[in-house]
């Protein structure tokens, strides 16, 4: 079984927010996935999360199952429902695909990776603690940065100003601009073909064809 998590925090303050993206895409999905009477997500509460149980099944292979997750736990304790529903299901880190924002990135960019640092997202070093582990897939997002004020790496924060801290953090919950709302379209839409794609084929086959260059 596959983990897809949509990273995100819930409820309708932060719905269109640039921190929101993964929950856009595994919502985007399940739409292009299934028909509409079925896009259905189920409040667990043993699990802390909006979930929706999915079967793939590829051209060639054998059916996955995988369950789509929108955590409810917001943004920096994102770990603990996904360390609820690995354990549950007993789904490896390497099966977990967790897709989320990345303001280091430019708005619109794609990138796929296995493992690595956090670059700062408060999201991914949750997941990271819970699972005591960084060997799980990430679908980076980029959402750029406002100006070169604040273009430091997120992986320099510490030595940021606390101004530049709160900076970053009004940009990420703030919501995108009228001229950015293209580019996000295209990107949530890009990114939910790569899970497709992931599904189908392999997400080694899926980073080739859909990480931007």
């Amino acid at each position: 079984m596959k983990l897809i998590v949509g990273l995100g925090n819930p409820g309708e303050k932060y719905e269109k927010t640039r921190h929101n993206l993964g929950f856009l895409v595994v919502e985007k999905f399940l739409k292009d996935f299934e028909t509409v009477k079925d896009t259905v997500w189920e409040d667990s509460k043993k699990f802390k999360s909006d979930i929706a149980q999915i079967e793939w099944q590829p051209k060639r292979g054998t059916l996955e199952k995988a369950i789509l997750v929108k955590p409810r736990t917001y943004m920096n304790n994102s770990g603990l429902a996904v360390s609820l529903i690995c354990s549950f299901y007993k789904i490896v880190p390497e099966d977990v695909w967790a897709i989320h924002d990345d303001i280091d990135l430019p708005l619109g960019a794609l990138k796929i990776r296995l493992g690595g640092a956090s670059a700062g997202h408060h999201g991914v070093e949750s997941i990271m603690e819970y699972l005591s582990s960084d060997k799980f897939w990430r679908l980076r997002m980029g959402i750029g940065i406002r100006n070169a004020r604040f273009a430091e790496s997120r992986r320099e924060k510490l030595k940021m100003k606390n101004e530049k801290l709160r900076a970053v953090d009004n940009y990420v919950l703030g919501e995108f601009r009228g001229n950015e709302k293209g580019k996000v379209k295209e990107l949530v839409k890009r990114t939910s073909g790569a899970i497709e794609a992931a599904l189908e084929r392999g997400l080694e086959i899926a980073q080739n064809r859909f990480n931007t260059k």
